[in-house]
């Protein structure tokens, strides 16, 4: 037999941010909890709000399916005595299974090796209600709560203290203890709106029970309505909402019945810089911002309420009195910031501390400008514009906007160096200089931003590990592998080639004499080419590529990240994968080889198969040479498969080992001149095949 089961959790409201991941992993924590209790179902359906966890388990069994154990027991010869009686051994195997010691010679049976005591049992299968109050205490008690909360005189701990807990199985209700709470029947609805017992019939009732009594229990359904309403609301008002996926993620998660609403604020307020006032309303407030056709903020706003109030028009009030007081600070901060330039406030940072054994953050824009003029070489960017943007690009720090809108480092940098009338590269580069800040955030598109985004990762990741502080295990509290992928993000996507190794020596100078940093920069450079694994992973291409390229020592990530690609593309050809083993076979045959080089003498070479293989190498590895020289890597390495015929046939028709020595090292020679070859783009000997990706 199988019913519906419906489980909620009712509890006191729960931060935004667990609302989501808890009901995911309560979901997966039963799916996986019934599966090892072999109890089936048809399927699970989730719901959240803050208030509330629940799941309906769709025909879920009412016994789990009966078993069959098999006992084996001590070998016949200790079971039974000389004159075929049980021994002690037999008597308690007879005993613990609950079998007639007059037959037990009845159950014995061959494991195949020697006859022992054999029985086979009957497990019968657990019963969904007996098992039940265990299975959702292990799994809730599990759940990756960050912060659990113990209340009244229980040690029980649960991210909020519970209220209440619903248990029905069909048309049962099931009385269990749940972390200290008998189940019952009766669910709540909206604490303002309906706070009423709610007598749930099933799980195929549950949501349109509690949408009567105004509460939407599925995420996607709150996320529906406040999508809709915002883009709604923004269209009423001639503009269009800018719906940011982490904002309506929190708004979802901090209401039951969301009911958007139009708000307004004063266009004064618009002289202002844009991310300053979307940062207040959305940071700090969890409002929608509305832009028009032009991309320029209009001045509204949309807020989502957790009530349907009869007195609509005194929470829009309520709000844009709220704005009206957060707007007018980041009026009266940006007007009183912009009283005096960003060089005068750049005086200020010798007085702040970046780090306490790195120096201030005046020392650091001091590193900064010497790292700009090196790396304008590289990237193309006006040097002295480049130091300019390096000198003032941390005098936004000081400002009273960013220390109240911290998210704004950086862009408000841009406006105040736009108000001082800076050059309009040296606003661009300040304005850029952080970006990417996230992952899949766009990087600096102005030669400048680039020079400095680069020169202000390059000097954080060397400092940190200069001073010995870098990421270890799971602990990252510079966030170092960020500020690596942004370096190799910022160089790949604006084709920037750049020896790592030089621009990290050189930024390691900056901080200490060569002697202290040589170490830690080698330290620095070998764990940000290991982030390629992570580019690598998320673009779906075989770590092997790059594990390949690595092996050759470089550190031009534009290079190296170029040979990954080529080497992707090789091995879709139909030649590349013969190729790859063909190389595996050469360098196993060339392992006992101790010559730094081998020269080939093409008078000795005598069977055709080697003259041919000869011919083509030298030909096509001139071609390739000239065209990795060239970092053409992919058309090279499709000269490079054309060898794979010649190759074959060598290993088919010549003996590499012949018992003449001469003619054994010239062949050695010749495979390892094939293997240079192919060393000249990657150690083939680290690929598989062509399947590998």
């Amino acid at each position: 037999m199988r019913d519906d089961l419906l489980i909620e959790i009712g509890l006191e409201e729960m931060p935004s941010s667990e609302v989501s991941h808890l009901s995911e992993a309560f979901s997966s924590g039963m799916c996986a909890a019934l599966k090892k209790h072999s109890l089936s179902h048809t399927g699970i359906t989730a719901y959240a709000t803050p208030r509330r966890l629940a799941l309906w388990i769709k025909s879920l069994q009412r016994q789990s399916p009966n078993k069959e154990q098999a006992v084996w027991g001590p070998s016949t010869d200790i079971a039974f005595n000389d004159n075929g009686m049980p021994t002690k051994a037999g008597l308690a195997f007879a005993k613990k299974n609950n079998l007639d010691i007059d037959n037990l010679r009845k159950f014995v049976q061959s494991d195949g090796k020697q006859e022992k005591l054999f029985f086979k049992q009957t497990i019968e299968g657990n019963y969904t209600q007996n098992v039940i109050e265990n299975l959702i205490n292990q799994v809730l008690s599990k759940l990756p709560i960050k912060k659990r909360m113990r209340w009244g005189k229980s040690k029980r701990e649960f991210v909020r203290p519970i209220h209440w807990v619903v248990l029905v199985y069909g048309k049962e209700v099931l009385k269990k203890n749940i972390l200290g709470i008998v189940s019952g029947v009766h669910s709540r609805g909206h604490r303002f709106h309906a706070d009423n017992k709610i007598a749930i019939k099933s799980g195929s009732s549950y949501e349109q029970q509690l949408n009567q009594y105004y509460v939407v229990a599925s995420i996607d359904e709150r996320r529906r309505i406040i999508s809709e309403g915002v883009e709604r609301l923004a269209s009423q008002f001639g503009g269009r909402a800018v719906i940011d996926e982490s904002l309506i993620d929190e708004v979802v998660a901090i209401t039951e019945w969301p009911v958007p609403i139009l708000g307004h604020f004063d266009k004064e307020f618009l002289v202002v810089p844009d991310e300053a006032l979307i940062s207040a309303m959305k940071r700090h407030q969890k409002y929608f911002h509305i832009m028009n056709k032009q991309g320029r903020l209009m001045p509204a706003f949309i807020t989502v309420a957790n009530i349907d109030s009869t007195l609509a028009d005194q929470v829009r009030t309520g709000n844009e009195r709220v704005l009206r007081a957060r707007l007018a600070d980041a009026k009266f901060f940006f007007e009183n910031d912009c009283k005096s330039s960003l060089e005068t406030k750049r005086k200020k940072l010798s007085g702040v501390v970046y780090q306490a054994r790195l120096g201030s953050l005046r020392e650091k824009t001091e590193r900064l400008v010497k790292l700009c003029q090196f790396l304008s070489e590289f990237v193309g960017s006006a040097p002295d514009l480049a130091t300019r943007a390096a000198e003032i690009c941390k005098a936004d720090l000081v400002t009273d906007m960013v220390g109240e809108f911290e998210d704004l480092q950086g862009i408000m940098g841009g406006y105040y160096a736009q108000n001082d009338r800076e050059h309009p590269s040296v606003v661009n580069a300040i304005s850029e200089h952080y970006l990417p800040r996230f992952a899949g955030d766009k990087t600096p598109k102005s030669p400048e931003g680039m020079t400095l985004a680069l020169a202000d990762r390059l000097d954080t990741l060397v400092g940190i590990f200069i001073i010995g502080l870098q990421p270890s295990g799971s602990k990252d509290p510079f966030a170092i592998r960020r500020t690596c992928l942004g370096l190799l993000n910022i160089i790949l996507e604006n084709d920037i080639d750049i020896d790592l190794r030089e621009a990290i020596n050189f930024a390691g100078n900056l901080v200490s004499g060569p002697s202290e940093s040589n170490h830690a920069c080698e330290l620095a450079l070998t764990y940000t080419l290991e982030r390629f694994v992570a580019i690598y992973k998320e673009k779906h291409i075989a770590i092997e590529n790059f594990k390949a390229v690595a092996a050759l020592g470089l550190a031009n990530p534009l290079d190296i990240n170029r040979r990954v690609l080529a080497i992707s593309e090789f091995k879709k050809l139909g030649d590349a994968g013969a190729l790859i083993s063909a190389n595996r076979r050469v360098m196993n045959i060339l392992s006992g080889a101790t010559f730094e080089e081998m020269v080939v003498d093409s008078k000795i070479l005598l069977e055709p198969a080697e003259i041919n293989l000869f011919k083509n190498l030298k030909q096509k590895g001139s071609i390739a040479q000239k065209l990795i020289a060239q970092k053409n890597y992919p058309t090279a390495l499709m000269e490079l498969a054309s060898l794979r015929q010649p190759v074959d046939e060598f290993f088919e028709k010549v003996l590499v080992m012949a018992k003449e020595s001469h003619l054994r090292e010239n062949r050695l020679a010749l495979l390892w001149q094939l293997s240079q070859v192919l060393r000249n783009v990657a150690d083939f000997s680290l690929l598989t095949n062509a399947d590998a990706d």
